[in-house]
């Protein structure tokens, strides 16, 4: 278990944040190297053509090591709807064909997808889960030999429930179909096996459980889709770009791996360093020990707020970092302007209340959204 991070965010005692599914704060470290990459450009003589490559590499590498994969494997894109057209641009489609979802599912990973079977004429359907289980049955049931692409989160954004992704994997490789992955729910606060899941793509932006900033997000390239072709062509991803005597002596090739699938600008260092300073934080207490962590807060919330006669589902069918609390008359008006004005600050999503808490936290944040449920429903 870890100890109350408070101290490293900016946080007032008065300010009861339990909300790192909608945003994550930024920590003083964030902040300062964010600060810090600014800097570089207030003397750019100082940014020599080394440093394009140096700091781009060095958050290649951080999130190389937190999704325990090659850095070979990892492109650096500015969002996730970016890693999914990369996406969406290297995977087949033919006609008749399927790309199974999640309902509801957020729409950076289904908007890409009907777009795809619009132009190749496929068919998006969105998988539809029994009422108070997990969602990897529904998903297993709905891949079959129509499907050629599963687009999918390991848990849902707005109640967190859970795919099991390693038996996912398992049933579209049975089938010959693709799997991809929007990890931002889940991704630095909730484990995940890529050897064992082998998605083909899986894209993380860094603004939530990754504790970066905003408008950098990392993307997953298996190996096999490496020779694929980017959405954009720019300069930097074309090998031999290092050498900027010889720009203009085009080339055809690339970066190696995952490199060509890069933004441009990539060499962006604000939110480079300020995202591996995120990364960083994740790497320090490790992905496993903040998941118990963040489970026992989630599962002491749950376990106060059924006395209060709101239910939620057991970990297992939820993420561990998840926490949906369900009204049983359906979520009351003004809810989280009550809420915000004792300075609690959790969502609302359709008719529960999601709470979604991180080592920033500690009891005072807990008692406070506990002690203000109470005061709405007696």
């Amino acid at each position: 278990m870890i100890a109350s991070q408070r101290h490293l965010f900016s946080i007032p005692d008065e300010v009861h944040y339990l909300n790192c599914a909608y945003m994550a704060p930024l920590s003083h470290a964030v902040s300062a190297a964010m600060v810090d990459g600014a800097r570089l450009k207030e003397q750019p003589w100082n940014f020599l053509p080394p440093d394009f490559f140096r700091v781009t590499e060095e958050f290649r590498g951080k999130a190389a090591k937190l999704a325990r994969v090659s850095e070979e494997n990892i492109a650096v894109v500015p969002s996730v709807s970016y890693g999914l057209a990369v996406a969406a641009a290297n995977l087949p489609l033919e006609k008749g064909q399927r790309i199974i979802t999640l309902g509801d599912q957020f729409p950076s990973n289904v908007y890409p997808w009907q777009e795809l079977a619009k132009r190749k004429g496929g068919e998006v359907v969105a998988v539809q889960r029994p009422s108070q289980s997990c969602w990897t049955q529904a998903v297993l049931e709905a891949i079959d030999d129509a499907t050629a692409i599963a687009a999918l989160p390991n848990c849902h954004w707005a109640d967190g429930r859970v795919v099991d992704l390693a038996a996912v994997g398992e049933k579209c490789r049975s089938v010959g179909a693709a799997l991809v992955l929007d990890l931002t729910q889940s991704l630095g606060a909730m484990p995940i096996d890529f050897a064992a899941v082998q998605p083909d793509f899986a894209v993380s932006a860094c603004y939530k459980w990754l504790m970066g900033p905003y408008g950098i997000a990392m993307l997953y390239a298996d190996p096999k889709h490496h020779g694929g072709e980017p959405i954009e062509h720019n300069w930097i991803n074309r090998a031999g770009s290092q050498d900027f005597t010889r720009l203009v002596d085009y080339r055809s090739d690339y970066q190696p791996g995952a490199r060509r699938f890069d933004m441009g600008e990539k060499s962006n260092a604000p939110l480079l360093m300020g995202a591996g300073a995120g990364i960083d934080f994740l790497l320090q207490h490790g992905v496993d020990a903040i998941a118990e962590t963040l489970a026992s807060t989630t599962q002491g919330i749950a376990d106060r707020a059924a006395r209060l006669g709101l239910a939620s589902a057991p970990i297992g069918t939820r993420a561990a970092h998840f926490l949906s609390l369900e009204f049983p008359d359906g979520l009351p008006d003004g809810l989280t302007d009550r809420l915000a004005k004792a300075q609690v600050f959790v969502s609302a999503r359709g008719q529960s209340l999601r709470v979604t808490p991180h080592l920033y936290n500690n009891d005072a944040d807990c008692e406070a959204l506990l002690a203000t449920l109470e005061e709405v429903l007696t």
